[in-house]
């Protein structure tokens, strides 16, 4: 089919020439609990849902919308409480699952990671969603802490949403996240603007369509909830090729939905994606993927046509869309005099996330930002070196990798590690290191320097790159308040995307007033949806209250990371982001570290305690943390 041929008023598949929403699946070396390929899983999972049984099942869910729009909150939290036996019955097999994608021994600590991305905040978000139904049932709004909505001295409002119990606070340590709302916002506002669904008395129903790309077998199920039991919405959930493999286990899992009628679990690529879009029975539509995949469902296929009703504002598919897409995620390392010891934690936990941005992470740290003349700035390198050099290199599993790789570096001299050691006073010299020896299809983690916030045209800050590269960028100056400003500058200036940044900060570096004010200016200022400060913005996924998207700059013509914001247990209107915060160092080690010995049996604990959580499973979540 032609590029600029207008494919999506077809209504079957193969009628739409779309593309797939990039997901990303890079595949880790045979050592340190990492499986050789060949006991790998296929890539290719699951055949297409044929188009008669796409036609019966948003047929059969159209039939059920009504009904379920005006169910009663006690009833829904019900049938969620219901789910929750079957969610932890299915962690194992969905943690096998994913470990078998992604080529991780499952007995292993490596497979922490499928614990916590999938089973841990699934159990999570469907027992707080619950809670928060049956909040909505006694009082009608879900519950929020005595004063944690207040006005701030500028007139804004923000929102403590986490943590909202004690059994939090013990779980999670001092981690504190609230949510800023839009300008314009009130208290009061915010407080009737709660939950909104649920304030109609007689609420019509509809179908919602959730494109479910994404590695983490959390992130389709989640914005399935989210559709259900906070925007009433029956779904249909399309799953990528790429994750596919989960789809059997979901259904299974979420039986009590199924046979209501109420969720419908369907296979197949672009076109059956652009086939159920388009299709009259879906009035709503939810995409995870890429901002490519999102605008070709948008605008249609790349091409003059597209562009065309881009600019006079015509979209191809003229429905709600909401949208979490990924970006290019900045760290920015305040200047201060750190201990030894806080820098190696934030070397660790930036490693840590270097490493997920390979396979799971659409919000991990993809590039480093540091001030001019830090004095630090050896020692950050050589620690961040040590730190990837202790976790293993991933495969090329996502298909273009190695090639996309190549491109980025573009020619770019090699440079040895002591190219990384001069004076903070001279900047670091133009090229790329490479860390370690990594075997065939493994791709190496490399550093990329010499970048400054003056080269427009870097495709490492436009690019969400899957092959372990780290840009890092100078700006600024060693002072603390230039540094904020110019990193902020930079990051809404240069870098694609509006969904998740890093702050590394001392905290007594906020004991100087125009210090912490120059932090909060610059935290009200990042155009991001979410921001956090000495931790990996994964931890709003990991507590799940906090809402989850771009920050509502974007619009439909320029996605940016999406529109709209998912999970938000609290059912909060007009935010603008949610703000993490947490100290320099903690203990324990939070598992999401690669080198915790145990994530995989904090995973396993922090699942059974996210379905119930006693005491006596918080006990044993923190025995298991303790000797990581």
């Amino acid at each position: 089919m032609p590029p600029d041929s207008d494919p999506a008023t077809a209504h079957a598949p193969g009628g739409a020439a779309l593309s797939e929403p990039a997901v990303t699946n890079d595949e880790p070396a045979a050592a340190n609990g990492v499986l050789e390929p060949e006991a790998a899983m296929d890539a290719a999972h699951g055949a297409e849902t044929p188009a008669a049984e796409l036609d019966r099942a948003l047929s059969e869910l159209g039939a059920a919308a009504l009904g379920f729009a005006r169910m009663s909150p006690r009833d829904k939290a019900s049938l969620l409480r219901s789910m929750l036996p079957g969610l932890l019955a299915a962690a194992r097999p969905m943690v096998e699952a994913s470990c078998a994608e992604l080529r991780l021994d499952p007995g292993s600590a490596a497979s922490g990671e499928a614990w916590l991305s999938g089973p841990c905040v699934t159990l999570a978000h469907a027992r707080l969603l619950a809670e928060a139904l049956e909040d909505i049932a006694a009082r009608g709004r879900p519950r929020l802490g005595r004063g944690a909505v207040r006005v701030r001295a500028d007139g804004r409002v923000e929102v403590d949403v986490f943590p909202a119990r004690l059994q939090d606070a013990v779980l999670h340590g001092p981690l504190r996240a609230r949510a800023l709302m839009q300008p314009g916002a009130t208290r009061a506002g915010v407080l009737e603007g709660q939950a909104p669904f649920y304030q109609q008395r007689d609420p019509d129903g509809g179908v919602a369509l959730v494109l479910g790309a994404g590695d983490a077998a959390s992130v389709p199920l989640r914005d399935a909830l989210h559709k259900l039991f906070v925007d009433g919405r029956v779904v249909a959930l399309k799953m990528s090729p790429r994750n596919a493999y989960l789809g059997p286990i979901l259904e299974r899992t979420l039986a009590p939905l199924v046979s209501r009628g109420l969720l419908r679990v369907v296979y197949g690529g672009a076109d059956v994606g652009a086939y159920l879009a388009g299709h009259p029975a879906v009035s709503e539509v939810h995409i995870t993927g890429s901002a490519a995949a999102h605008d070709a469902l948008v605008w249609g296929p790349p091409g003059p046509l597209a562009a065309r009703r881009r600019a006079s504002g015509e979209p191809l598919l003229d429905k709600p869309i909401t949208s979490a897409l990924g970006n290019v995620g900045p760290v920015l390392v305040m200047p201060w005099l750190y201990g030894e010891d806080e820098l190696w934690f934030q070397a660790r936990s930036l490693a840590s996330q270097i490493a997920s941005s390979t396979s799971l992470g659409r919000d991990a740290a993809r590039v480093l930002v540091l001030p001019r003349g830090f004095a630090q700035r050896s020692l950050l390198l050589r620690m961040l070196r040590r730190a990837l050099a202790g976790a293993p290199p991933r495969r090329a599993g996502h298909p273009g990798a190695e090639a996309q790789r190549a491109a980025l570096l573009g020619g770019r001299p090699p440079l040895a590690d002591t190219h990384l050691e001069g004076s903070a006073d001279a900047p670091l010299p133009r090229g790329a290191a490479r860390l370690g020896a990594p075997g065939p299809g493994e791709l190496p983690w490399t550093l990329v320097t010499g970048l400054t916030e003056a080269d427009a045209d870097e495709p490492l800050f436009s690019t969400e790159s899957p092959s372990g590269l780290v840009p890092i960028v100078e700006v600024g100056s060693s002072d603390p308040a230039e540094f904020l400003s110019a990193a902020t500058r930079f990051c809404n200036e240069r870098l694609r995307g509006t969904l998740s940044a890093t702050l590394v900060a001392h905290p007594a570096s906020e004991e100087d007033p125009a210090v912490e004010a120059a932090l909060d200016r610059a935290l009200l200022e990042l155009r991001y949806g979410i921001i956090a400060v000495n931790h990996a913005p994964a931890a709003a996924h990991a507590v799940v209250v906090p809402p989850w998207g771009g920050h509502p700059s974007a619009t439909l013509a320029d996605i940016q990371s999406g529109l709209g914001f998912v999970h938000n247990t609290a059912m909060l209107g007009q935010v603008e982001k949610a703000i993490l915060r947490a100290p320099l160092t903690t203990v324990p080690r939070p598992p999401s570290f690669r080198d915790h010995r145990r994530a995989h049996v904090v995973g396993e604990r922090l699942s059974a305690c996210a379905a119930g959580p006693g005491w006596g499973a918080i006990a044993r979540v923190m025995a298991a943390a303790l000797r990581g």
